[in-house]
């Protein structure tokens, strides 16, 4: 991994999002660009600040969708100065849960309201999960494979784990990985308030209604944003001059084949990936020095997952330090597995481990995870844990270089 960028709710780069991740200084607040009056949700992390004209031309800024513009500015942070040796083995995938929702929502109006004239004809082009990613190929001559990948929550680690595997069996020599999802609009906020997976209330306090593994969780919050990474073979990364972050040492992938929505309760699926990816990166639990969980805030994600960390990490997963910072950046769902790679590297980096805020009273107290104020450790290692809706199930295992 040699490139990172990102546009989330904590700020519109790296810098200013891992400094607030690391000080605990949330993204959420109460919605200022939606709607929410006759909902049931009040909060959110919205990107604030972001000027998609420092990016893109003003035709393309109407063009695209949210998500697409946000993936387009992460990427150009990851991009400068990178010139593949070999355009047609450079490769480009975006991944995201729900890809131009608004876009489409917007198109459905225009013809309901105005007939089919109105329609915007680039809604056949920019209304696909691909479109990001072709958008960026386009820019930066990535004559790879270029897609759009979804698995829901899961999007970003299964990308970051594909791209590995492209790269490690010999189809190519880096790839551009971007998360981007941007959900909040009224109808995606109205359907998940009512399958009582959002946090409800906290008008008056934003920043206290993420609340992974808290006994007073009530579900997660919803943010949009993006997060890119450059993945490249080591061969390739030493032959340009390349600072190197880290690598993906191991990836685990499964599906649960149990619910809709509803993670198995048993964590068998969340289970075999992580230990897939722990086999993947030919390393015990025992070598595992910090966890990056998906902690979402919901009362079943996070049951599954304490679980789960049991099952894998067994009487150790006491002196495991975990931590859940969608706490301070809510959760920008298909973004979510890239964004949070990034804080790994950066956990590793720096020596530092990312609170989880709003932890007064844990619901797993058989879990070390580090509340409230960050903690200085020196790791190596990271498990970096994501899970999504449909069963999908995948795992990281970073390591610093």
């Amino acid at each position: 991994m040699t490139g990172i960028g990102a546009v989330t709710p904590c700020g519109l780069d790296v810098a200013s999002t891992w400094d607030a991740v690391v000080a605990g200084r949330s993204g959420i607040r109460a919605f200022e660009r939606i709607d929410v009056s006759d909902l049931a949700v009040a909060v959110g992390g919205e990107v604030h600040g972001f000027d998609p004209l420092e990016y893109v031309s003003r035709s393309d800024a109407r063009r695209l969708d949210r998500h697409a513009l946000y993936a387009i500015a992460a990427a150009e942070q990851v991009m400068h100065g990178f010139v593949a040796e070999d355009p047609a083995r450079f490769c480009v995938t975006v991944a995201t849960g729900s890809g131009p929702v608004s876009l489409i929502q917007d198109a459905v109006r225009a013809l309901d309201q105005s007939g089919s004239r109105l329609v915007p004809p680039g809604v056949v082009i920019y209304g696909g999960p691909d479109a990001a990613a072709t958008y960026l190929s386009q820019r930066y001559g990535a004559r790879g494979a270029s897609v759009g990948t979804s698995a829901t929550c899961a999007s970003g680690t299964v990308a970051l784990g594909d791209a590995m595997r492209l790269i490690r069996h010999g189809y190519a020599d880096a790839v551009l990985v971007v998360g981007a999802d941007d959900c909040l609009n009224r109808v995606n906020l109205a359907v998940n308030s009512t399958l009582g997976s959002l946090a409800r209330g906290f008008k008056d306090e934003p920043s206290r209604a993420s609340r992974p593994f808290e006994k007073s969780r009530s579900g997660f919050v919803m943010s949009a944003g993006a997060a890119a990474l450059l993945i490249e073979s080591e061969e390739h990364a030493r032959r340009r001059g390349a600072v190197v972050l880290g690598e993906i040492a191991g990836y685990g992938v499964t599906s649960d084949a149990y619910h809709p929505t509803a993670p198995r309760p048993d964590g068998r699926g969340a289970i075999a990936a992580m230990r897939a990816a722990l086999d993947d990166a030919q390393i015990a639990a025992s070598g595992i020095d910090h966890v990056n969980a998906h902690g979402t805030g919901t009362a079943l994600n996070d049951e599954m997952e304490a679980g789960a960390l049991r099952a894998v990490f067994g009487d150790a997963v006491a002196s495991v330090p975990v931590t859940s910072t969608k706490s301070t950046t809510g959760h920008l769902l298909g973004a979510a597995g890239t964004l949070e790679a990034i804080l790994s590297l950066l956990a590793m980096r720096d020596g530092v481990i990312p609170p989880t805020i709003n932890l007064d009273d844990p619901a797993f107290p058989e879990l070390d995870v580090v509340a409230n104020v960050a903690r200085s450790a020196r790791t190596r290692t990271v498990l970096s844990n994501s899970f999504g809706f449909g069963g999908h199930n995948a795992a990281l295992v970073l390591r610093a270089v």
